[in-house]
């Protein structure tokens, strides 16, 4: 019976994974070649280009990651459900592109309810985090489904991380124009602290989030949001394989 649960499963995860990659790329496939103009935004001036640019890449990296990743998505689906029972997937409120709510998807690393039952911030060492989590988590494959979010309009492949409503509240106006570009799966802020789960120790691991690393990353994150280009996202996007890499090699010895 088991067996057959789970093959079950195994064959409705992959139709769903399929089914959604092939949709949205057709749906995006569209807005390109009809000349949408929220795909295209032409007002002529090369900040718009730059981001015609921008989402074009994204659209051809994440349709293309989605098909390429899609066999490893299904092996990391088959893993999260014999080991951790409980939804697969993880989905959360997070404030993107001029403060609107979008949901972001990752694969699920705690026990079911985590976020009702401690704080929004994984810290260091955290027991919520289920074993197989912590492997998703130094590995960064528990975000490969926000290539899903690249593909709908959500994220963008490089951009601010986007973060809970509750902090966004206590950003500053200054510290506000990160939401004047796309959030992304990686950005700047992301490479400079890989390690950041490591920094939340003790008993003010909030407070230190606030007062000190919050503010930091967003500084970093700002310079981004004020300069972008497609060339500083490849930059960035090497930057995080390379600190990926480099980080497995540690793992690894």
């Amino acid at each position: 019976m088991r067996t057959k649960n789970l093959s079950s499963f195994i064959l409705t995860v992959t139709v769903r994974i399929v089914l959604a990659s092939l949709v949205l790329m057709i749906a995006e496939g569209l807005r390109f070649v009809t000349l949408d103009p929220t795909f295209w935004q032409s007002n002529g001036n090369r900040r718009n280009l730059q981001a015609t640019l921008k989402r074009a890449f994204d659209i051809v990296l994440s349709a293309l990651g989605l098909v390429l990743v899609s066999p490893l998505m299904l092996l990391i689906a088959i893993a999260n459900y014999l080991m951790s029972p409980g939804p697969i997937f993880y989905r959360a409120p997070r404030l993107g592109l001029h403060g609107r709510t979008f949901y972001i998807y990752k694969f699920r690393t705690m026990i079911v309810n985590a976020d009702k039952i401690g704080p929004k911030v994984t810290v260091a060492g955290d027991s919520r985090v289920t074993p197989i989590g912590r492997i998703l988590r130094r590995t960064k494959l528990d975000e490969l489904p926000q290539l899903i979010n690249v593909l709908r309009g959500d994220m963008s492949l490089v951009g601010p991380r986007p973060e809970d409503p509750r902090y966004v509240a206590l950003y500053t106006p200054r510290q506000r124009a990160v939401l004047d570009v796309h959030p992304g799966i990686t950005s700047p802020a992301s490479v400079h602290y890989k390690d950041e789960q490591s920094l939340l120790i003790g008993p003010d691991w909030e407070t230190r989030y606030i007062t000190e690393i919050m503010p930091a990353k967003l500084a970093i994150d700002l310079d981004y949001a004020q300069h972008p280009s497609l060339a500083r996202d490849i930059h960035i996007i090497s930057q995080t394989l390379l600190a990926l890499y480099a980080k497995k090699r540690v793992f690894d010895s």
